[in-house]
């Protein structure tokens, strides 16, 4: 019981205590830049996902079980980030096969997750906390599903801010910041649960 309880609080603290977004201010591109349609923002929040969990499983193996023995623990960040562009070259032939629309409607986006500071971010907080493989893993399936709650949120926001009356000099760009900041104000309240 203890153990599924430590599971979680590790959970809520991933997605929402210690939010990418709203905490750590860590893959605003794509939250600001795809945000435009709910079922884009899911669908980049599923592709996220994917990279952020293996990344983490594959990236905790590689400094762990090779760069430590070799003594190469100064090129982790490297690695990681050799890691994360195969994998994203994985999930893009995949989508480019499989799914043309959703491929389309991602765009530049898609690419981008390779450079995505919360990816990067992720695997670089798995090795600076000392979490093991299980937890390295948990940690980057949950901070991807709190990125994909945060880039979802966004766009049902997004959405419906098309259809209200906003002044014409805080239309478009500056409305979604406003909206963000409210978002990431909302976001704190959950600070001390955890």
């Amino acid at each position: 019981m203890s153990a599924n309880m430590n599971v979680f609080l590790f959970f809520v603290s991933c997605v929402l205590t210690n939010n990418f977004i709203f905490s750590r201010f860590l893959g605003c591109c794509p939250f600001l830049g795809v945000s435009n349609k709910v079922e884009t923002s899911f669908s980049m929040g599923m592709a996220v996902t994917f990279v952020m969990t293996i990344a983490s499983l594959c990236c905790y193996m590689i400094y762990n079980w090779l760069l430590i023995p070799l003594g190469l623990k100064f090129m982790n960040t490297i690695a990681f980030i050799l890691v994360i562009a195969a994998l994203v070259q994985f999930v893009e032939m995949f989508l480019k096969k499989n799914s043309p629309t959703l491929y389309s409607a991602l765009g530049i986006y898609l690419p981008l997750i390779t450079t995505n500071c919360a990816v990067l971010g992720v695997t670089t907080l798995n090795v600076n906390n000392g979490y093991n493989m299980l937890y390295a893993v948990l940690n980057g399936a949950f901070s991807a599903l709190g990125f994909t709650l945060a880039i979802v949120l966004m766009a049902g926001v997004r959405e419906r801010l098309e259809s209200s009356k906003i002044p014409e000099c805080m239309k478009g760009f500056p409305i979604t910041l406003v909206s963000a900041g409210l978002m990431a104000v909302a976001f704190m309240g959950f600070s001390g649960l955890v």
